[in-house]
């Protein structure tokens, strides 16, 4: 017997065939969103002399010049400065200053101009350090074969002298490159800022950075590479669900944004409200502000417990010992500073984030 089909068959199989195609074009079409992560991730060196530690960056070519200068990574601070020996022609630098004819010369891809200008580290009852030279604008290769990354053409301060102020003694060549990343502008130039801070983030992250804690066993006297240490441009977990406390900063017309922050500080019986400076600059000793100390300078004992709790909440606790965690307590009206400035040991125990883009620094206990 013949089989009968129904006379809708073909448009059945038609209606079929688009249907399928269509639930496969939808399917081809689906796609995930690419997660979003850091713009990049550099390591640092870590390295002691006696009880100072120092962080550095390698800076390994400016301009068109390939260099190997190691650079004190500093949140205290804000811009990079670095030596002109080595970068430009020995013919352009005197004791007098750097030469520039006109408003400014191009030097192997470095554009130096003729303002010239100062920049002092130090300070708080200690020796001040002060660099001499000239705003300059290059390009910057930060980091060395371990991981690098190049900015754009940036604003820098490039100097020809450097000297220790307070005891008037001019210092060796290089001795004082300082890769400043705090907020703000620099007082060198109000042009100059962080050189983490040039960099084009892509969409979703923030321009910024944050710090994983030191390794305190990484300090040698050889310096020791720690990879992973330094991330630049901030995720949103990074900003919203990592446990750090978030704490925004103040706009002065002079300098900008200040890394400066309000908080409270136990030790002793006292409790004084102070102004916290988180800096990695700083190779050794915390400094506290109390004007009612009964001398001008004084030096915690060991076994002194210190306490800090910022007006957002975050909260650390230390105790000092002879050789870590030294801690003396200044009068501001003799220092002229009123500024509490918690050393690099703080970052061996905490994590630090900085927020260019919302003007924010925060803190985690690790």
């Amino acid at each position: 017997m013949r089989k009968s089909y129904p006379r809708c068959l073909p448009l059945l199989l038609i209606t079929l065939y688009i249907l399928m195609f269509v639930a496969a074009c939808k399917k081809d079409k689906t796609t995930t969103a690419p997660a979003i992560t850091n713009y990049a991730t550099l390591g640092l060196y870590e390295y002691i002399s006696g009880t100072n530690r120092r962080v550095f960056v390698p800076i390994t070519k400016l301009g068109n010049v390939n260099i190997n200068y190691a650079s004190v990574f500093d949140t205290g601070s804000t811009g990079l400065t670095i030596d002109a020996n080595g970068i430009l022609p020995a013919s352009m630098i005197t004791s007098n200053g750097i030469v520039v004819a006109g408003d400014s010369v191009v030097v192997n891809g470095i554009t130096v101009t003729s303002q010239q200008s100062t920049i002092s580290y130090g300070g708080a009852g200690g020796d001040i350090t002060t660099e001499y030279g000239n705003l300059a604008y290059a390009p910057v290769t930060i980091g060395d074969g371990n991981g690098n990354i190049t900015t754009g053409r940036i604003p820098i301060f490039l100097y020809y002298k450097v000297q220790d102020v307070t005891n008037n003694v001019t210092l060796p060549v290089h001795s004082n490159d300082v890769f400043g990343v705090g907020p703000g502008t620099s007082f060198a130039s109000s042009k100059i800022g962080s050189p983490l801070s040039y960099f084009t983030m892509p969409a979703g992250v923030t321009s910024g950075f944050r710090l994983a804690r030191f390794q305190s066993a990484s300090f040698t006297t050889t310096g020791t590479y720690v990879p992973g240490l330094l991330v630049i441009g901030l995720t949103p977990d990074d900003l919203n669900s990592s446990g750090f406390i978030m704490h925004n900063l103040t706009y002065y017309s002079v300098g900008g944004y200040s890394p400066n922050i309000p908080a409270t500080i136990n030790y002793s019986g006292n409790s004084i409200a102070a102004l916290l400076l988180f800096d990695t600059g700083d190779p050794e000793i915390t400094y506290l502000a109390n004007n009612a100390n009964s001398t001008n300078t004084s030096t915690l004992p060991a076994n002194t417990t210190v306490t800090l709790t910022t007006n957002n909440g975050f909260s650390y606790q230390y105790t000092t010992t002879s050789n870590f965690n030294l801690t003396q307590v200044q009068r501001p009206n003799f220092t002229g500073d009123p500024r509490s400035i918690y050393s690099i040991d703080f970052f061996l125990s905490n994590q630090y984030l900085l927020d260019y883009q919302n003007h924010r620094i925060g803190l985690k206990n690790n």
